[in-house]
């Protein structure tokens, strides 16, 4: 078996993959992709013809977009089962991994992630008015997604799925912001959710860390 993925390191969906493939314990190959450089490979052009991260190929069968490659990852391979077969559960499952794509991923990692974290750590400013507004729209969002999690262990009920991945891989950039953790805080399903999911082992394999500061 020969399964590749390309990406980008500290790309959220990248980890997303990351995370699934881990938690099914499928070996990889990982090739670095950066969609943000000046010059996009024409080889991966042709396996993501929008130049996005990520993209795999397992076998010679290539797919991307992320939600087609992590049920494709829990539909042929062993191991745990990723998605709820119950109708109703899985229905909330999609639509939390919805609601993370449509609404959360900007401001909890392109406003908020950036520019409180990341830009103070690569030694730049991050611009005030962009991460005020990404924590006034997380917090609609986080708010949304409290109401949606289930009393249960995971998202979407007793055992982990999808759901999980996809949001915890945003959620674990947007909690290194003090100012996202304290949002976080005062939700409780969302607070409690968030220490179990942290302290997954694969979480803690899949963690990419900071960009690397320019000497």
């Amino acid at each position: 078996m020969a399964l590749f993925l390309h990406g980008y390191r500290y790309s959220v969906y990248v980890r997303i993959v990351r995370l699934v493939l881990a938690e099914k314990g499928v070996a990889h190959e990982r090739v670095e992709v950066n969609p943000f450089g000046a010059d996009m490979p024409a080889e991966y052009l042709r396996l993501h013809p929008f130049g996005r991260v990520p993209a795999l190929v397992h076998d010679g069968f290539a797919l991307y977009e992320t939600g087609a490659i992590t049920r494709y990852v829990d539909r042929a391979f062993p191991g745990p089962a990723l998605q709820p077969t119950d109708p109703k559960r899985l229905a909330r499952m999609d639509q939390i991994v919805g609601v993370a794509d449509a609404y959360a991923y900007w401001p909890l990692v392109r406003q908020v992630f950036v520019h409180d974290v990341v830009r103070p750590h690569m030694g730049t400013a991050g611009d005030a008015a962009e991460r005020e507004k990404g924590l006034a729209d997380s917090a609609k969002v986080l708010d949304a997604l409290e109401a949606l999690a289930a009393p249960d262990t995971w998202l979407t009920g007793p055992d982990i799925s999808l759901a999980d991945f996809h949001l915890g891989a945003m959620v674990a950039y947007f909690a290194q912001s003090p100012r996202g953790a304290a949002l976080l805080t005062v939700r409780p399903r969302l607070s409690i959710w968030w220490q179990r999911f942290k302290a997954r082992p694969s979480a803690i394999t899949t963690d990419p860390g900071l960009p690397v500061t320019q000497a």
